[in-house]
């Protein structure tokens, strides 16, 4: 059987991860592979019911968020991705541990010795084979979010000042890991987003 692959979307409020995301799975389903588009936080019943708290009306201690992250996907690594990647599925995963380090790391100052540790429990060394970081002006990327019409989640409240410093913390991974990273210029048009997606995911990993 032929080993899975681990696709992984990250960027700011409103880079169009999910919308990209979807789009990558169809177009490697129309290839012939197995295909699993997911998410985090989320993608497993258990790592589900945390999310509805993450992403809710309280504010939580950095680090406590941070537990509860990984958390979740803990579940969702042992329930959903490391399955599938045993059966030899193409993973599409919308955020994954790359958010953490921007949004409670950067973004909230919990330390990167915290960070490591919290990963080491929780991933057991699991990493994407390619993620993609789709970068957009966090003021372009709030606008397009206020702009879909549904409520805005906790993170999305946050200040722009918040949302500068997550987009420098993934820009800052994408060029400390440029072996596993690509970054995409979200701020073009959808179809060139796609266009320079499809390149990257050829270019890597050949499907």
């Amino acid at each position: 059987m032929t080993a899975g692959r681990f696709i992984t979307f990250e960027g700011g409020e409103g880079a169009g991860k999910s919308t990209q995301a979807r789009r990558l799975a169809g177009y490697l389903s129309g290839l012939g592979h197995p295909v699993l588009l997911t998410r985090e936080p989320g993608g497993a019943p258990g790592a589900e019911a945390i999310r509805a708290v993450v992403l809710g009306g309280h504010g939580l201690d950095p680090i406590a968020e941070a537990m509860l992250m990984f958390a979740a996907r803990r579940e969702h690594v042992v329930a959903t991705i490391r399955p599938a990647l045993a059966a030899g599925m193409w993973v599409v995963c919308d955020r994954f541990a790359d958010s953490t380090r921007a949004y409670q790391c950067y973004g909230q100052g919990v330390s990167s010795d915290a960070y490591g540790r919290l990963a080491e429990l929780a991933l057991e060394g699991l990493k994407p084979d390619l993620t993609l970081v789709l970068d957009l002006p966090p003021e372009a990327g709030m606008a397009r979010a206020r702009s879909r019409g549904v409520a805005a989640d906790r993170f999305e409240r946050l200040d722009m000042a918040f949302h500068a410093r997550v987009r420098t913390g993934f820009l800052t991974i994408a060029a400390t890991e440029p072996a596993r990273c690509a970054v995409i210029d979200a701020a073009a048009a959808p179809e060139a987003v796609f266009g320079a997606i499809v390149t990257a995911v050829e270019a890597r990993l050949a499907p």
